[in-house]
């Protein structure tokens, strides 16, 4: 296994990743959320849960200002993509992948659904989404009107965790849920309990090991 480290010029700013070669055909492409970056136990253990299926790993590293969720969503979108494109682009080109999947978490799912679920290149890329907005329209509206191969995670407790538009998705044979009773944004319980927020964890990874598996 080898990693690697760039910089690419994103259209906004330059851009740094990190591309675990793990000597996989496919490759998981990951996006931080605001201030839950890949050192946290969500990304740490997609991480490893993505090597342990034999995928190859890029963590893209941005960073925002804090207010860059009050910008229109539209905004938001073309910055974010602007920024991984190029990255995404030279990782593809310094090695032909025959897979290519996306996961991000909260911000990061920003991109993924208003930009790459939108993107044909990608219409046959599997899509994970960790506490997405749902609060904003735009984003229930990409959701629901992607065909892609999707997995949700969310807490019940999550701010943007809306019963109304959960249940419409769950409507949509596309995509499988998981969603923990008590579990706030970052899928940890509140209040605080260290055990009960790593069997959380451990059935968010479960989750993520079915979905990988799972032909697109």
């Amino acid at each position: 296994m080898k990693v690697n480290q760039g910089k690419i010029n994103g259209i906004s700013k330059k851009v740094t990743y990190t591309h675990i070669d793990n000597g996989s055909p496919a490759v998981c492409f990951m996006f931080s959320g605001a201030g839950y970056t890949y050192e946290k136990p969500l990304f740490y253990y997609s991480t490893m849960n993505m090597l342990q299926n034999r995928f190859d790993v890029v963590h893209i590293h941005y960073s925002y200002e804090p207010d860059i969720v009050s910008q229109p969503l539209g905004d938001i979108t073309e910055v974010m993509v602007g920024d991984c494109n190029p990255v995404i682009a030279d990782v593809c080109q310094k090695k032909e992948y025959q897979e290519i999947m996306f996961l991000g978490k909260s911000l990061g799912t920003i991109p993924i659904i208003n930009g790459w679920m939108k993107d044909e290149r990608y219409i046959h890329s599997k899509m994970i989404l960790l506490t997405p907005l749902l609060k904003f329209d735009l984003i229930f509206e990409g959701i629901m009107s992607s065909n892609h191969a999707t997995h949700l995670v969310i807490g019940e407790k999550d701010p943007h965790f809306v019963d109304e538009k959960i249940q419409r998705i769950k409507t949509k044979t596309n995509i499988s849920m998981y969603h923990a009773p008590n579990a706030n944004h970052s899928l940890d319980i509140y209040p605080f309990h260290a055990s009960r927020s790593i069997k959380v964890l451990e059935g968010v990874m479960n989750g993520l090991t079915e979905f990988v598996k799972i032909k697109s």
